[in-house]
């Protein structure tokens, strides 16, 4: 039986693939649905930094998943709207949901022994408050920010830094993103690029970057995650 992976390009051999052990997440899109509070964040913002006028959070969302100050420089906005963007952030967090379905396949995972980390385009303290917020913090053995390596997403860095913390190569390990950065940076590093449609953003994008599996929700990845064996 070919691996999923086999019609996509790569450029070295794929090490053998073994059972899934770790599964690495992208936080916003996929664990968390914060969207709306992104976009109210945003245009606060805007307008205080750059003025009158509707703030281009369409442009925005298109390059989700990067970190905040990257996002800025690509479009052209002043770096100064991070500090409000992240005020707001802050105030609204007790209104970010998890996605339905997500406790739940989260906790199934832990206790089947399944190592579990967030790679995420936010900054590590945020994306830790917010999940202590939201009571699943301690289901992670590792929560990584943009701002705590050196080269964010779609470089494979924060996906191989994760996998070292919880000791797993990356042939037995998910990254599982809604942005097609979130596919480059876990393909970059070996693991298997799993791309998931709950998010509601451009799912065409996504299917064309070729992800080696495609999750309509939370709860599909247990078919793939069966319980780790102890060593």
């Amino acid at each position: 039986m070919s691996h999923p992976s086999s019609t996509v390009e790569v450029t070295a051999p794929s090490p053998a693939r073994g059972p899934i052990r770790a599964v690495v997440f992208d936080l916003d899109g996929v664990i968390v649905d914060s969207s709306a509070v992104m976009r109210e964040a945003f245009s606060i913002a805007y307008a205080e930094v750059v003025g009158d006028g509707p703030a281009p959070f369409e442009e925005y969302n298109r390059h989700m998943g990067r970190y905040f100050p990257d996002i800025m420089r690509l479009m052209g906005l002043p770096l100064e709207m991070e500090e409000p963007f992240v005020r707001e952030s802050y105030r609204m967090a007790h209104l970010v949901p998890l996605f339905p379905g997500v406790r739940e396949t989260l906790e199934a995972l832990h206790s089947r022994g399944i190592r579990m980390a967030i790679a995420t385009g936010k900054s590590g303290p945020r994306a830790r408050s917010l999940l202590d917020t939201l009571g699943v913090l301690g289901l992670f053995d590792q929560v990584i920010g943009s701002d705590e390596v050196a080269r964010p997403k779609p470089a494979p860095d924060i996906v191989l830094q994760a996998l070292g913390h919880l000791d797993v190569p990356p042939a037995q390990a998910m990254m599982v993103g809604d942005a097609v950065i979130d596919l480059l940076s876990g393909r970059g590093a070996g693991a298997t690029a799993v791309a998931t449609t709950w998010h509601g953003g451009d799912v065409a994008a996504l299917l064309a970057a070729g992800p080696d599996l495609v999750l309509h929700a939370p709860t599909d990845l247990l078919a793939h995650c069966p319980a780790a064996l102890v060593h």
